[in-house]
C-alpha cells in the first residue's frame, strides 16, 4: 500500500514539475520553452513587385538549417478564349553547414474551362534536371455522359521516367 501511495505522489510531482515554470525562465531561455510568447520573431524578408506585365518575387531568410534566398518572375502570357497561360522563372540558393545548393527552373501552367496542363523544368547546379508534366481534362459527351482523362510524367535525370495515365467514362442512368 505504501509503495502505491509513493508512486502516486511521485507521478503527481513529476506532472507538476513539467507544467510549472519558475518566474523569469521564459524570458531568460526562450529557445528552451517553445510555447513562450516572446520567441524570436521571423527574420525573413519577402517582396512582390509589379514589373512590366508580370511580378518579381523573392524571399531572403534563415532558419536552423542555414541561409536561403529564393526569387523569380511570373507573368500571365494570355487570358482569353484560348484559356489562361501563366509562366514563371525562378531560382534559389541555400547556404548551410550540410552543404550549399543552387536551383533554377521554369514553369508553364495552362487552363481553360475543360482542361488544364502544367510543365515544370528545374535544374540543380552540378546536379540533375527534373521534368514534371501533367495534364487533365473533363468533357461532357451528352447531358448524362462525361469523359475525363489525365496523365503525368516525372523524370529526374538518369532515372527512368514515371508515367501515369488515367481515363474514365461516367454515365448517369
Amino acid at each position: 500500500m505504501q509503495s502505491t501511495i509513493t508512486i502516486l505522489v511521485a507521478l503527481v510531482c513529476v506532472a507538476m514539475a513539467q507544467v510549472s515554470v519558475p518566474p523569469g525562465y521564459k524570458e531568460r531561455y526562450p529557445n528552451h520553452y517553445p510555447w513562450a510568447k516572446n520567441v524570436r520573431h521571423a527574420r525573413d524578408v519577402t517582396w512582390d513587385r509589379s514589373v512590366g506585365n508580370g511580378k518579381v518575387f523573392g524571399t531572403l531568410g534563415s532558419n536552423d538549417q542555414g541561409l536561403f534566398g529564393k526569387g523569380g518572375y511570373k507573368e500571365t502570357i494570355f487570358n482569353d478564349a484560348r484559356g489562361k497561360l501563366d509562366a514563371q522563372a525562378y531560382g534559389s540558393r541555400v547556404l548551410s553547414p550540410a552543404g550549399d545548393s543552387s536551383h533554377f527552373g521554369g514553369k508553364l501552367d495552362w487552363a481553360n474551362d475543360n482542361a488544364k496542363a502544367a510543365l515544370d523544368i528545374s535544374k540543380q547546379i552540378h546536379g540533375k534536371t527534373t521534368v514534371d508534366a501533367s495534364a487533365a481534362g473533363v468533357w461532357n459527351l451528352d447531358k448524362n455522359t462525361q469523359f475525363s482523362a489525365g496523365g503525368g510524367l516525372s523524370h529526374t535525370g538518369g532515372a527512368k521516367p514515371d508515367v501515369n495515365v488515367k481515363a474514365q467514362i461516367e454515365h448517369k442512368f
